[in-house]
């Protein structure tokens, strides 16, 4: 999560999170967020006044009149979540989101029962002429023979987008996702209630599920237009749903046939719905959604409504009073949990991690930023003589290997390691946005599992981080040409080896991370606080040497780890020419060691430059967690 933003409880100088919402949320929803948020409803903004103010805010809560663009997002530096209390996200520039970090949410079951009880609504008053026949009672006429209606039992009803989400795969993208059935299925079984056959396009439908609402699956669309005597379409808005149903697909349906849109204006062509009409190509139109909203007097959708072969009505699909509850809860309980640090249950632009998973993969979480963040630090070209490498392999091994997924570990790991090197409000990565912003910095991250069994006691699962060169860098380049010319050197390559590898290796014990090795050395601390780490040789004094300098700057120690090399059970020592060499008087005198201190504060480039010029004093980190 953005590492620039309040938490629920607050940020450590008692400010609250705060949360705009420019469209009406219902009571209940609004009580929930003001128990430990600050909430500006503010409605009737313009969207001027809206680009305005949205840089103080933490989180927006729309409905569908809202529209949240790039540049209103984009403005919105400190927005962590966009909640949309409703299905459709036609309203939210998704792309400028995910590349901004910001979690889009939305509520797909609050409303189903509505749309789905609206769309039978207009299915009955489009077939007994409902809406003329009202309308001609009201100017004092009497026309029963005119409004001869049809019975729907024994009728065909056709439905675009079943169920489960599915649909949208077609039209790839995810932009509708839910646990529960969706409005196509259970208008399906409420059709199915009044006798009429049920009829489906949707490539990627559950079997079990339709069989159960007694519905066939079409192979194609075409099919379903010929076959259907009511069409009702159940899929999202999006670039590619966009004039869906057109002049084309209209001529394939019965003339006897009729239209239904609950979803979203837009997916059918309303022009081609129009000419459809007047020409008597289909006999009639049940419209609940338009492409624009309100329409403008003499546009297209201002003649639909007018048409008398159709039954309008102003997006009443979601507007019940318990949709509304329904709706504003969820959303307002997913604010709640993304403030918090927790993952949404119904993102649309991120992957859905169960809360049980995620508890699970919290605490590793918190370990791979810290892995990162150590890498960067530690392993700075103004600390070492090495060069911060692009490309990483990260091995999850243990218990670890079998977790569902590791999207969560991946966004830490590089949020971690670009946050010493970017300013806080740049940085705004999480699992929305983790694998784009890897791309862009040039960053290569391999996962592997290994599902061998970690052996030491109190953990059952650890990771390690290999930085490795590009082979494709001057470096890797000559790193090649020197073990060419050494190569009748059996341990060259292996010296070469340990002096370049770059590891970092933790674990978690008790929900508490730890770093068990560090480069070469063998090691057992807790990452967290700042850090002094010394590579030195392995000599008397040297701790006696850093504590005296320290507490000449007035910094105190807290913890104290030394950490012997990793040999493998090599004897391994430094040469004359700082290589690493193995066996011999020589070697064993000039053995290596890593110091990690546990500061009080911290500790400035003078003392660490201080440090690093002492005699035996091979590098000098200072590293902040």
């Amino acid at each position: 999560m953005p590492q620039h933003t309040a938490a629920v409880n607050g940020n450590g100088n008692g400010v609250r999170p705060k949360v705009l919402i420019p469209e009406k949320v219902s009571p209940d929803g609004l009580a929930l967020l003001n128990e430990s948020l600050e909430v500006h409803e503010r409605q009737g903004l313009s969207a001027d006044e809206l680009h305005e103010i949205i840089g103080e805010y933490d989180a927006l809560i729309v409905r569908s009149e809202t529209k949240c663009t790039a540049s209103l997002l984009a403005a919105g530096k400190r927005l962590r979540v966009v909640a949309r209390a409703g299905v459709g996200v036609d309203n939210v520039d998704l792309d400028a989101a995910t590349k901004l970090g910001i979690i889009v949410v939305n509520s797909p079951q609050g409303n189903i029962n509505a749309a789905a009880e609206h769309t039978i609504a207009l299915l009955m008053a489009v077939a007994r002429n409902v809406g003329a026949a009202s309308l001609s009672l009201k100017g004092g006429k009497w026309e029963r023979s005119k409004l001869v209606g049809i019975e729907v039992k024994g009728k065909t009803l056709g439905i675009l987008g079943l169920g489960k989400g599915t649909i949208v795969l077609v039209f790839e993208v995810a932009a509708i996702r839910a646990d529960g059935h969706l409005v196509g299925l259970t208008v399906a079984r409420a059709a199915g209630g009044l006798g009429m056959r049920l009829s489906a396009f949707d490539p990627y439908a559950n079997p079990a599920l339709a069989a159960s609402a007694n519905v066939e699956i079409l192979p194609t669309m075409d099919e379903l237009f010929e076959q259907a005597d009511f069409l009702t379409i159940h899929t999202p808005m999006i670039a590619s749903t966009k004039g869906l149903i057109g002049s084309a697909e209209l001529s394939k349906m019965k003339p006897t046939a009729r239209v239904l849109n609950v979803a979203r204006g837009g997916i059918v062509d309303e022009s081609a719905l129009l000419e459809a009409l007047e020409a008597g190509t289909i006999a009639g139109a049940g419209i609940d959604v338009f492409t624009s909203e309100p329409p403008k007097p003499g546009d297209t959708a201002s003649k639909l409504i007018q048409h008398p072969k159709v039954v309008a009505t102003p997006h009443l699909g979601a507007s019940t009073m318990e949709a509304q509850e329904n709706v504003s809860i969820d959303v307002c309980e997913q604010v709640l949990s993304i403030l918090s640090g927790q993952l949404p249950r119904s993102a649309v632009n991120a992957p859905i991690i169960l809360p049980e998973e995620y508890r699970t993969l919290r605490p590793f979480v918190t370990l791979l930023e810290k892995m990162g963040s150590l890498y960067t630090q530690h392993f700075s070209p103004s600390n070492t003589a090495s060069q911060l490498r692009t490309t990483f392999d990260l091995t999850y091994e243990g218990s670890l290997a079998s977790a569902n997924t590791t999207k969560p570990l991946f966004a830490a790991f590089v949020k971690g390691l670009l946050s010493p090197i970017s300013s806080p409000d740049s940085l705004n990565i999480n699992i929305v946005n983790a694998e784009l912003v890897a791309k862009e910095r040039g960053l290569l991250v391999n996962e592997s599992r290994s599902r061998d069994q970690v052996e030491q006691e109190g953990y059952s699962a650890s990771v390690t981080l290999r930085a490795r060169l590009d082979p494709r860098s001057p470096s890797a380049s000559r790193t090649r040409r020197a073990e060419t010319s050494t190569a009748n050197s059996a341990s060259a390559g292996e010296r070469r080896k340990k002096i370049e590898e770059q590891v970092i290796t933790g674990f978690v014990s008790h929900n508490t991370p730890y770093i068990s090795r560090l480069g070469r050395f063998t090691t057992s601390f807790v990452p967290e606080g700042t850090m002094l780490i010394c590579r030195n040789y392995d000599e008397p004094g040297k701790i006696g040497v850093v504590g005296a300098k320290l507490g000449k700057a007035g910094v105190n120690i807290r913890s104290m780890t030394v950490a012997p090399i990793e040999t493998g059970g090599e004897e391994v020592g430094l040469v004359g020419d700082g290589s690493a060499g193995e066996g011999g008087a020589e070697g064993a005198k000039q053995r290596e060691a890593l110091m990690i201190l546990g500061l009080d504060r911290a500790v400035d480039d003078v003392v660490r430059k201080s440090l690093t010029g002492e005699e035996g004093m091979l590098e000098v980190s200072v590293v902040v967690l």
